[in-house]
């Protein structure tokens, strides 16, 4: 039992951790057009960084450590700004270029994707973790 419920709280960090992910990637598709923030650049692109962590359980004995997933940090993503030519835009310089954000939303789509496929595999692990809790339950009663 205490190995179900160790799967359950490794399950449970993997499930916040890809929430997070998939609220950024949303974040970064919702201002993928944005030419000038707060701090008068352009939107740069967030990337989520996980970090597995291994607490030890009751003991310190092996079979019950617990393997956990978390956000280490939000990162700025680094790669340079998209130049587009449009000399009409407000954002223009002196040539006619408006800098875009470093979003690609191709890219941010297929994360947006894996994060969900990954949401869904978590969940499926939660669901059959409570039948076979269910289970076992039952096994006592009889």
């Amino acid at each position: 039992m205490i190995q179900l419920l160790s799967g359950i709280k490794s399950t449970s960090s993997a499930l916040e951790a890809e929430q997070t992910r998939f609220d950024i990637v949303s974040q970064n598709l919702a201002n993928a057009q944005v030419t000038r923030g707060p701090n008068g650049e352009p939107y740069r692109r967030q990337q989520v960084v996980f970090e597995s962590l291994l607490s030890k359980g009751a003991g310190g004995a092996t079979s019950g450590d617990v393997h956990t997933v978390h956000v280490s940090k939000i990162t700025p993503d680094q790669a340079p700004f998209r130049e587009v030519f449009n000399p009409g835009h407000p954002d223009a310089d002196q040539n006619g270029n408006v800098q875009y954000p470093n979003v690609n939303v191709h890219e941010e789509m297929v994360d947006m994707i894996a994060s969900s496929r990954a949401f869904e595999a978590n969940l499926a692990v939660v669901k059959n973790a409570r039948q076979m809790a269910q289970q076992s339950m039952a096994i006592g009663k009889r």
